[in-house]
């Protein structure tokens, strides 16, 4: 249990670092940020690797952390909304990833709920956050933000993602004597 603990703490804040620096490969252009999104993969993988209470706290401090240490993404409201859309991918992915079989499909089907939860949050708390500012915020920006122009960022998500998952597991990195579950007897 010791083990488990300290190495999940370790991937943690390796994953936090990450999603500290990995948007500085878009230059900290907000638009380039928003088509590749590079802090959602260390979230989302923090989320599958170290579990759902990393997954979330990792995921709601990184964006704030980001702000408060570089402008990006701006506090109000990105990046209060992105605190819980990215908690919410760590929360997902974690639970999601300890109740499904551990066969590699379910990476998948565990990545793309992840996904449609975290952005479905983002747009509601975005909704909440406009709307105290009194702006607007409509379906049509929603659509646009959350699907249309993060469409490079989503397909690199659901090919990079389950790759490292993959490779973690062969690793021994992912620790498989925790079963799902809902444990898969292949029948």
């Amino acid at each position: 249990m010791k083990r488990s603990t300290t190495r999940n703490i370790a991937f943690a804040g390796i994953f936090l670092a990450l999603a500290i620096v990995l948007p500085f490969l878009t230059l900290q252009l907000q638009q380039l940020g928003n088509k590749l999104l590079p802090m959602h993969l260390p979230i989302l993988l923090c989320g599958f690797i170290c579990g759902w209470p990393y997954g979330l706290a990792v995921g709601f401090l990184a964006p704030l952390l980001r702000s408060f240490m570089f402008g990006m993404p701006p506090l109000m409201p990105v990046a209060a909304a992105m605190a819980f859309e990215l908690a919410a991918y760590g929360l997902v992915s974690g639970l999601l990833y300890k109740l499904f079989p551990r066969k590699n499909i379910f990476i998948y089907i565990s990545l793309v709920i992840s996904m449609i939860v975290g952005r479905i949050v983002w747009g509601l708390v975005s909704m909440a956050l406009f709307g105290i500012q009194g702006n607007n915020f409509t379906l049509s920006i929603f659509m646009t933000q959350a699907w249309v122009n993060a469409i490079p960022g989503i397909v690199l998500q659901l090919i990079l993602i389950p790759l490292i998952i993959i490779a973690f597991k062969r690793a021994g990195l992912i620790d498989l004597a925790d079963k799902p579950v809902f444990e898969d007897t292949g029948k």
